[in-house]
């Protein structure tokens, strides 16, 4: 008996078309996904909706939770036994986090997207549907969280990170690697996640900054972070996450204004801890208040900071 699947739409590469005659690729009026459903129905009864149709970097927070509204409603209002989620892939692991920290259901909820154009060669598009429709109505997908399904490759949210600006095979999970695979027979999972964080937000109305730790940085950016509003900080810090000595006392400054300071590692392995105690050392960090956050990028430790803060 097939599954039903929710698919919704957001736009990005898997939805856009290359331009002949200017060589850009633009966003299509009409889905070109659209006539490759009746071949998709055969893994599923997918039913469609379209949240908008906007290229990945327009995408905000706001956007994300307009996403985990509709997947509340339509798990609740509908008998779906699974989401898939186009997106493009410039922040599709912001999304895909974002939903991770904000939903909590057992039914696989998928984020897909493409590389390359329906009318490139070698368009990617349709095949990482139907590969995201087919983990979607997998029973062993169910209490995996979210997941990401690209290049026949399944990821976590939490891990997952594109890793190349143009390849088919961009989406990786460094350190870990993917959970699972796709192959033209059956979906196999060689382990699972060991625990998930539920942040269950219904707003978003606080903001948090985000530093690229380098070699010298000037203190002034981050001393002005309190007076244009912001209400968190996340820090990439430089190794196991260390900062330049000239930042102790914006960081302290902030933390005196009870503004939360994260630091994690700008290295793609490894994770943030407080390890050193020269000045600016990790361990100094830890001392003054700040917190580490292990295993994750700048861009879902700035998620995960936002949605606590904006949980209160």
């Amino acid at each position: 008996m097939k599954k039903n699947i929710l698919l919704i739409h957001t736009g990005g590469t898997i939805s856009m078309q290359l331009n002949t005659e200017t060589g850009g690729v633009i966003l299509s009026a009409a889905n070109p996904l659209a006539l490759e459903i009746d071949n998709i129905q055969q893994f599923a009864n997918i039913t469609e909706i379209e949240a908008f149709n906007l290229p990945s970097p327009h995408i905000t927070p706001g956007h994300m939770l307009e996403l985990k509204l509709m997947i509340d409603q339509g798990i609740v209002d509908s008998s779906f036994d699974g989401i898939v989620i186009t997106h493009g892939t410039d922040t599709l692991e912001e999304t895909a986090y974002f939903l991770e920290l904000s939903t909590n259901y057992n039914i696989p909820i998928v984020l897909t997207g493409a590389m390359r154009s329906s009318n490139e060669i070698g368009a990617d598009g349709v095949y990482n549907l139907m590969a995201a429709v087919r983990v979607a109505a997998a029973d062993n997908a169910n209490d995996k969280g979210v997941l990401v399904v690209l290049n026949d490759e399944i990821h976590t949210a939490t891990n997952v990170t594109k890793t190349h600006s143009s390849s088919v095979s961009t989406f990786q999970s460094p350190q870990y690697g993917p959970i699972g695979i796709v192959t033209k027979s059956a979906i196999h999972f060689h382990h699972a996640p060991l625990a998930r964080v539920h942040l269950p937000v219904k707003d978003i109305q606080k903001k948090v900054a985000m530093f690229k730790i380098y070699a010298g940085m000037e203190p002034d950016m981050l001393q002005s972070v309190a007076s244009l509003g912001y209400d968190g900080v996340v820090l990439e810090g430089l190794g196991q996450g260390n900062v330049p000595p000239a930042l102790l006392p914006g960081i302290q400054q902030l933390l005196e204004k009870n503004i939360p300071v994260i630091v994690v590692s700008r290295c793609f392995n490894g994770i943030a801890q407080d390890i050193y105690a020269y000045e600016g050392g990790g361990k100094m960090l830890k001392d003054l208040g700040v917190r580490f956050e292990h295993g994750l990028s700048g861009q879902k430790a700035r998620l995960k900071l936002l949605l606590e803060l904006c949980l209160g």
